[in-house]
């Protein structure tokens, strides 16, 4: 509850490791790092990390850390969608529901390659939840319109806080060979063959190709994405460097001249945004929220459309003007983005309703 000055304190419930290099983890950390600015103390609750789909004894101690927040705090708690999503509302303890608040990054059962019967499964349970709970925080205003429509949330107690940004230098472009940077989890939905194939179709030219993911997460993906780059001959120009650390990150946009996300689905793309920030020339997937996340100053191309994305990556690497036309269009998108402040402030104030029981 609040404290001196009327600062919010929230147990904010995360599975797994804090600092695991995806979006969504990324979300959670500068969600907590923005809240005090907002009023906001979040803490957080460690869940155990198989989510989303824990065995019984992960699914016992996730509810059973939960029960020990709600019997000493009175307060609300956040709850990232990653655990509650797989957790069934009618084995919550008792008194969760109208205390929580559930961050939907994106649907789970939306997650590519799975199972028909698996995804069915994993929407309903996420149905039922995000139901059950107090309010919904999410990402995107194209999640938030799937949570309604889809799994029957009411759009009332759903707030979208799409994820901030944090100002950064451009980055100067001048690669030789210029380099093409992808960073994402290589996994299933990010479809990072679809770029290879691309580049497989521009063997000819003078490029080079950088994509830092999470190699862990989706072993399979991964290790189909290495056979490919050797079946192609393209793994002395394709780079596979695995999770790297925040600066190393930052300091990969710095050297970049475009930037390539070919996602069959995304809840919102921070990368988008950050690559923008350094005057990149964004490509990406015309999927999920990849056009608000883009808001106009991306090219958008057919996920899964090799050819589409070869002509168009040739038709940049071409022409300068349109680099540079490209590149101050994602200078003029990240100018008017909002902060990760703004984000927290959204989150305080459904915080703050779920603890005054609105």
């Amino acid at each position: 509850m609040s404290g001196a000055g009327g600062l919010l304190r929230v147990g904010f419930a995360i599975p797994g490791d804090l600092d695991t290099p995806t979006g969504g983890y990324e979300y959670d950390r500068r969600l907590i790092a923005a809240g005090p600015a907002a009023g906001l103390e979040l803490s957080r609750l460690p869940l155990p990390g198989g989510f989303p789909e824990p065995t019984l004894d992960e699914a016992a101690a996730a509810r059973a850390t939960l029960a020990a927040a709600l019997a000493t705090s009175r307060g609300p708690i956040l709850a990232d969608g990653l655990a509650m999503g797989a957790l069934s509302p009618e084995r919550w303890p008792e008194g969760l529901a109208e205390r929580l608040v559930i961050l939907c990054h994106h649907p789970l059962g939306h997650e590519t390659g799975l199972p028909p019967e698996r995804a069915r499964a994993m929407l309903e349970t996420e149905g039922a939840a995000l139901r059950a709970a107090r309010s919904v925080l999410t990402t995107s205003r194209v999640t938030a319109a799937a949570l309604a429509g889809e799994l029957g949330v009411d759009p009332a107690r759903i707030r979208v806080a799409v994820p901030g940004l944090i100002p950064a230098e451009p980055a100067p472009r001048r690669g030789a060979p210029p380099l093409l940077l992808g960073v994402g989890t290589l996994s299933a939905r990010k479809d990072w063959p679809t770029l290879v194939a691309a580049l497989a179709q521009l063997r000819d030219r003078d490029w080079r190709c950088l994509i830092a993911g999470d190699v862990t997460r989706d072993t399979e993906a991964a290790e189909r994405l290495e056979r490919v780059l050797v079946e192609e001959g393209l793994d002395d120009r394709i780079a596979l460097p695995g999770a790297l650390r925040r600066a190393q990150i930052e300091q990969l946009y710095a050297e970049a001249d475009l930037f390539c996300l070919p996602s069959r689905h995304e809840g919102y793309g921070m990368v988008v945004l950050e690559a923008m920030a350094r005057g990149l020339p964004v490509l990406a997937a015309d999927a999920g929220a990849l056009p608000e996340a883009a808001d106009g100053a991306a090219l958008l191309l057919p996920p899964g459309d090799p050819a589409a994305w070869a002509e168009a990556i040739a038709r940049l690497l071409d022409d300068a003007d349109e680099r540079e036309r490209m590149s101050a269009a994602s200078l003029a998108r990240a100018a008017r983005a909002p902060r990760w402040e703004d984000a927290a402030r959204i989150a305080a104030e459904a915080l703050r309703e779920a603890a005054a029981g609105q």
